[in-house]
């Protein structure tokens, strides 16, 4: 769990990097990529992860800029990108202006529970985390290229002359 503003804003910056880099990989055609049929696509979860940054938020009392959470996914990975990169950019500024590190501690309803503030933006970036993985999944299927996360991916391994791990 956060519990200082600078700890949370830090990892936030290489979070949003990270899915920046991803998104950036995405293509209009690469968004209706699934696993199975009845599967969620990739423009979904790439939406999703948008649209979860002002959601959770919200039920902190943080009015953030972002997708609401019932507009329906873009056809555009340009789209998609705008608008994580606006709820991103909101949540910082509103996340250095409106809150402490005492504020950390106030607890908030969500999702049938109470969370106190550092454990949700905790939650938030372990979503992120989360969803960022199935994205790469989906995008290794659809044929794109996969930035490194929380490493090199194949492709940059390759790049650096060296063979990707087994």
């Amino acid at each position: 769990m956060f519990t200082s503003i600078k700890d949370f804003l830090t990892r936030w910056s290489y979070e949003n990097d990270s899915t920046v880099k991803l998104l950036a990989n995405l293509t209009d055609k690469s968004l209706s990529q699934k696993v199975t049929p009845d599967g969620r696509t990739l423009g979904f979860i790439a939406w999703h992860i948008s649209q979860t940054i002002p959601e959770m938020l919200g039920k902190t009392g943080l009015k953030l800029d972002g997708p609401g959470e019932n507009e329906k996914c873009p056809e555009s990975a340009e789209k998609i990108r705008e608008a994580f990169k606006k709820a991103s950019d909101s949540l910082v500024k509103l996340i250095e202006t409106e809150w402490t590190d005492e504020s950390l501690q106030v607890e908030d309803e969500m999702y049938g529970d109470k969370w106190k503030r550092g454990m949700t933006l905790t939650g938030l970036v372990m979503h992120q985390a989360h969803h960022r993985g199935q994205m790469t999944v989906l995008m290794r299927q659809a044929g794109l290229k996969i930035p490194g996360i929380y490493g090199p991916s194949k492709e940059e391994w390759e790049a650096m002359g060296m063979p990707a791990m087994e």
